[in-house]
């Protein structure tokens, strides 16, 4: 922590996703749109799991996390970004940078490591149905959960410490539209060779390893898929792994174009776009694929508007009673 006084940018600009005057409001609307579904989606689900009874099962805890996951992550994000189409400089003061960086890193390892367990967790269903509930108890719930939070913790802590201890002394324009790895990197004027080895070891642990787990496990579910006679269900089956794959594909292709590239091929305005699909697209997209095509998670939701319907009826209906009394 003493180098960080030699430290002499006290605040960093963000040049957001594009400087062109054009796009300013056309994107800032686009975006904000974006972040509402995203929020309300996720947030929504939380809900819908807490107050659904049918739906207190490791598949849907497992799902609600990722709902909170996909919900901090693009609040640590989005809103930061949306500042910078409505302002003619989008500053960020370092230690906000190095926050809003280490929350970043938390999310979306994260992420990367609860997308393996929700595959693992399908591919027992699925495969192993018989012995579903032994397998994946409540116990092994939370403790995979628990994993989970603890690598993203640990990978978050490790990064930041070691970019705390990389000086910045000229340049202070990051070519990003949020404090990311890479982009503060290109600013520094002292060695990177270690964070650059600590980001290569850590994407293979957290994109490599989790892709090679998720496909390992759609490939058993689908040749279990095979073996359905129905030709329904097959299709509703494949309709169902189809889009799992491809919300999972986008993620990792994105986060792997972004961190495991080689610096000399890498081209940070490609970088940005690639980041959006990780950091906002899929975020969003989430609630919908995992739970708006699933016949439980509808189920539950029409009980459960039905009850709030049944009792904001009675509500009003005790209200308009008693002002009758009174009058």
């Amino acid at each position: 922590m003493k180098e960080l006084n030699h430290t002499s940018v006290a605040e960093f600009i963000l040049s957001g996703l594009t400087e062109n005057p054009e796009f300013q409001l056309p994107l800032f609307l686009t975006f904000l749109a974006v972040y509402l579904v995203t929020v309300f989606g996720n947030l929504g689900m939380i809900v819908l799991i807490l107050f659904s009874s049918q739906l207190h099962t490791p598949m849907y805890y497992l799902l609600s996390s990722l709902s909170f996951i996909d919900c901090c992550q693009s609040t640590v994000i989005v809103p930061k970004m949306l500042l910078n189409f409505v302002t003619e400089m989008n500053v960020i003061p370092y230690p906000e940078c190095m926050t809003q960086f280490y929350f970043f890193c938390v999310f979306v390892v994260a992420e990367c490591q609860m997308l393996a367990a929700m595959a693992y967790d399908r591919y027992v269903a699925i495969c192993n149905p018989l012995l579903y509930n032994v397998i994946m108890s409540y116990q092994v719930c939370l403790l995979m959960i628990t994993m989970v939070y603890g690598v993203a913790l640990l990978n978050a802590t490790v990064h930041t410490f070691f970019l705390l201890r990389v000086f910045f002394c000229r340049a202070n324009k990051i070519n990003h539209y949020f404090c990311d790895l890479f982009p503060l990197l290109e600013l520094s004027c002292s060695s990177t060779f270690i964070n650059e080895v600590l980001a290569l070891s850590f994407s293979v642990l957290n994109i490599i390893l989790p892709a090679i787990t998720i496909l390992s496990s759609y490939i058993f579910i689908i040749v279990n898929i095979l073996h359905i006679k129905s030709p329904g269900g097959r299709a509703k089956a494949f309709s169902t792994c189809s889009s799992h794959i491809l919300a999972v594909a986008i993620f990792y292709g994105s986060t792997a174009f972004m961190y495991l590239q080689p610096s000399s091929v890498s081209s940070m305005n490609q970088g940005k776009v690639s980041s959006v699909f990780y950091t906002i697209v899929v975020p969003m997209l989430n609630p919908m694929i995992y739970s708006l095509r699933n016949k439980d998670v509808k189920v539950a939701l029409k009980k459960l508007l039905q009850k709030m319907f049944l009792k904001t009826k009675t509500s009003f209906f005790l209200a308009i009673t008693a002002v009758y009394r009174r009058v």
